[in-house]
């Protein structure tokens, strides 16, 4: 094509997907366009980008695909198809994203205040929330959680984990049973390295906590807590009203 250096086709086909049949049909049809534009304008595709969506590990009925069957099922029907449409093997790639880091993350939180409504359910209510991690809210992600400083503990019951944003739909964890958790007491949060830090927010000007990497027995911080003052360090108030 004149003036135009065509260098690949990107598709994105959801995420948190568990099933392999939807790549197969999403390089079924790539490689049928790439076919297409070979015929009408004579152009090779040198790469295809497949997208991600690769599902992890959030709660109970989450069953991710090994990162082998992905990559090699993705790779024959490749192959596959440029033998049928005579095309040159394209240089594959993929978007793995949430699948490389989503179960590297762990979010902690400090109990506060517990409120009990009697028929109703019992409320745990923590220091972060939809400002350090919206998905809940969003989409009514579904998350696993474990009183981190009392991991053995069996005198369970079930609460509702809430932030203190004062939203109604300000809900970490719905209904989901713990151990007896008392002011004071650490909740982890599992799973929560995609998807959290990127989608953060200051609502309410609460300030974005800290990340800290832990390796081999090591712990280091990677991304430092933000204070109120960094908050409104780019705020301005116009002269005419300093003298009010």
């Amino acid at each position: 094509m004149e003036n135009i250096s065509l260098m690949g086709l990107h598709c994105h086909i959801g995420s948190q997907i568990f099933e392999i049949q939807p790549y197969i049909e999403a390089v079924n049809v790539m490689m049928k366009f790439a076919s297409i534009i070979k015929k009408e304008f004579e152009a090779d595709i040198p790469e295809i980008d497949f997208g991600g969506g690769f599902g992890i590990y959030y709660s109970d009925g989450d069953s991710p695909l090994p990162k082998k069957v992905i990559a090699e099922s993705i790779t024959d029907c490749v192959k596959k198809n440029a033998d049928i449409y005579n095309l040159k093997r394209p240089c594959i790639l993929v978007e793995p994203g949430r699948s490389i880091i989503g179960n590297a993350g762990t979010t902690l939180y400090n109990v506060g205040a517990i409120k009990n409504i009697p028929g109703i359910r019992k409320y745990v209510i923590v220091d972060g929330g939809m400002t350090d991690n919206i998905r809940p809210a969003l989409y009514r992600a579904k998350y696993e959680a474990a009183v981190a400083n009392r991991m053995n503990s069996s005198d369970c019951e079930v609460v509702t984990i809430a932030g203190k944003c004062c939203e109604s739909g300000d809900i970490l964890v719905k209904d989901i049973n713990m151990p007896k958790v008392n002011t004071g007491d650490i909740i982890s949060i599992f799973s929560t390295g995609a998807y959290g830090l990127s989608m953060s927010s200051n609502y309410n000007g609460i300030p974005k906590p800290c990340v800290v990497l832990v390796n081999d027995g090591g712990s280091y911080v990677i991304s430092k807590r933000e204070t109120y003052d960094e908050i409104i360090e780019n705020d301005i108030i116009p002269d005419e009203l300093k003298r009010i």
